[in-house]
């Protein structure tokens, strides 16, 4: 599939915004000690990546009520869905310089009651876009940090309807964004997830 930039403009998937607060003492923190052991900015890109995936985990997969939506927010309460993991590293790797983009999936609930979009980030290294998902392995789930293939934790099923969208947003999408910031808790946001973008 080909990625597609929302914007030209590089820096634009290196900016701080309102989820994705790169600025913030604690995802600035967790950054420094990220790279503390890393030998280069892929090593790091990895480093982030297992431990969004495996410290930080799923709201659904947990049980954990509260909806998370900014990065360092994800980071201080530790809990969040695939959305609110994914703007978390977003925010650590753009902390270090590593332009981070956010995209999306469309994919059946496993109960067939329709479709719910899935959030995922690319990292772009050596001139290309690699998407990954931290949003956490469980069973039936086996997604790893990879620039030689992807290692997602779904592909979609054209024949189910779902689909992989193509463009790589440089902020949450507004209908993602809008659901995690209107949702008291996350059986709401369950019932008001978007179902296509």
């Amino acid at each position: 599939m080909q990625l597609i930039q929302e914007t030209p403009d590089l820096s634009a998937y290196l900016a701080v915004g309102d989820a994705i607060d790169h600025d913030h003492p604690l995802v600035r923190e967790a950054a420094a000690r990220l790279a503390e052991g890393a030998a280069d900015s892929y090593d790091y890109a990895r480093s982030a990546y297992d431990f969004v995936r495996d410290t930080i985990p799923h709201s659904a997969d947990s049980g954990d009520p509260r909806v998370t939506w900014r990065a360092s927010d994800v980071l201080e309460q530790r809990t969040g869905i695939c959305y609110a993991k994914a703007h978390a590293l977003a925010a650590l790797l753009r902390a270090e310089d590593i332009p981070t983009a956010l995209c999306y999936q469309r994919l059946a609930h496993d109960d067939g009651s329709g479709h719910a979009v899935h959030g995922l980030v690319a990292v772009r290294f050596n001139g290309a876009w690699h998407r990954q998902d931290p949003r956490g392995n469980k069973p039936g789930v086996d997604a790893h940090f990879s620039l030689d293939g992807e290692r997602l934790a779904w592909t979609p099923d054209p024949e189910s309807s779902e689909l992989d969208y193509p463009v790589l947003y440089a902020e949450p999408h507004p209908a993602v964004l809008g659901a995690l910031k209107a949702a008291p808790d996350r059986p709401h946001l369950w019932k008001t997830l978007p179902t296509a973008l």
